[in-house]
C-alpha cells in the first residue's frame, strides 16, 4: 500500500492564491480529486492526506466535504487560527469529523521568524493538543531551531515537518540544515515528510543524485519509523509529473527490507495521523 501523505486541492482564483506567481502558470487552474485519481492509479497510490493551501476556515470546511465524498482521501490537514480567541469554537466545529487529522499554518510566510513561539501561538497549541490533531510544520531551514523549541515544549503533541524544511537543494548547501535536522529528529514527537524536493531543485534540470544527500540525512536522523512520503501535487508540477515525484523516494528506499518500506510507504502516515 502506498499513501501520498501530502497533496493539495483547489478551485483556482487569483485573489485567494496570491502565492501562485507569474512563473507558475501550470498551477492556475482547478485541481480536484478527479484530476488526482488518474495520476494515483498510474503511480499505484491507494490513499492520500490533503493539506490546506489557504489560511481559511472555509477551505477547511471544503476539504472535509471533498474528503467525505472521496474514498481515497484518508485525512485532512486543515487550517485553524491558533492566535484567535475563537480557536476553541473553530476546533469544536470540526472536531467530530472523522477525516480531520491535523492542522497547519503557513509559518514560513510569516514576517516574524519567531511567530511559532509567540505566547498566543503557544496558547493555541495547548488547545490544539486537546483534540489530538497533528500539527504540520511548513518551514524554511532558518526556522528549524525554533521548531525544536516548540516541539520540545509539547512532548505529547505530534508534529510533522513538511518538505524536509525546504533545504537548498538547487545550490547543494547542506549546513546548517543538516545539523538542525539531526537536532530536531532527536525529539520523538516529530516526523518528517519526504516531499517538496523537486521545487527546491532546478525545476528544469534536476537529477535524482542531487536529492540523495538530503534523503540520507533524513533517513539517518529520523529512521524508518518517522518518515513518510508526499507528492506536494499539484505544486510538484512546477518541476515534475506526479509519478516522477512519487518514484524518487521509492527509488531511494528500494534496497530496504520489505517491513521498512511498508512503514515509510504507508504505516508511518497511518500511525502518525491516526488514519481510519
Amino acid at each position: 500500500m502506498l499513501i501520498d501523505a501530502h497533496h493539495h486541492l483547489w478551485h483556482y482564483n487569483a485573489p485567494e492564491y496570491g502565492w501562485i506567481g507569474p512563473s507558475m502558470e501550470v498551477l492556475k487552474r482547478d485541481y480536484l480529486p478527479a484530476h488526482l485519481a488518474y495520476e494515483m492509479e498510474k503511480a499505484g497510490v491507494s490513499g492520500t492526506i490533503v493539506v490546506q493551501a489557504r489560511q481559511s476556515i472555509r477551505e477547511t470546511q471544503w476539504l472535509l466535504e471533498e474528503a467525505g465524498r472521496t474514498p481515497f482521501i484518508r485525512g485532512v490537514v486543515g487550517w485553524f487560527d491558533l492566535l484567535s480567541e475563537h480557536l476553541a469554537d473553530q476546533l469544536e466545529q470540526f472536531a467530530t469529523h472523522p477525516r480531520l487529522v491535523g492542522a497547519r499554518h503557513l509559518l514560513h510566510d510569516e514576517p516574524d521568524d519567531d511567530f511559532m513561539l509567540r505566547p498566543a501561538f503557544l496558547k493555541g497549541m495547548e488547545k490544539l493538543q486537546e483534540y489530538k490533531l497533528v500539527y504540520d510544520l511548513l518551514l524554511f531551514p532558518k526556522h528549524l531551531g525554533r521548531a525544536y523549541i516548540l516541539a520540545e515544549q509539547f512532548p505529547e503533541q505530534r508534529f510533522v515537518l513538511d518538505h524536509l524544511a525546504k533545504p537548498f537543494i538547487r545550490s547543494g548547501v547542506m549546513q546548517p540544515w543538516k545539523n538542525d535536522m539531526e537536532a530536531l529528529a532527536t525529539l520523538p514527537n516529530v516526523w518528517c515528510k519526504i516531499s517538496g524536493m523537486v521545487t527546491e531543485a532546478d525545476t528544469a534540470r534536476w537529477r535524482y543524485e542531487e536529492f540523495v544527500p538530503y534523503l540520507e540525512t533524513v533517513l539517518a536522523a529520523f529512521g524508518t519509523r518517522r518518515i513518510m512520503l508526499g507528492s506536494d501535487w499539484p505544486v510538484c508540477l512546477l518541476g515534475a509529473e506526479y509519478g516522477q515525484v512519487m518514484e524518487l523516494p521509492l527509488r531511494f528506499i528500494g534496497g530496504m527490507e520489505e517491513v521498512e518500506k511498508e512503514r515509510i510507504c504507508s504505516l508511518n502516515a497511518i500511525n502518525c495521523y491516526q488514519l481510519e
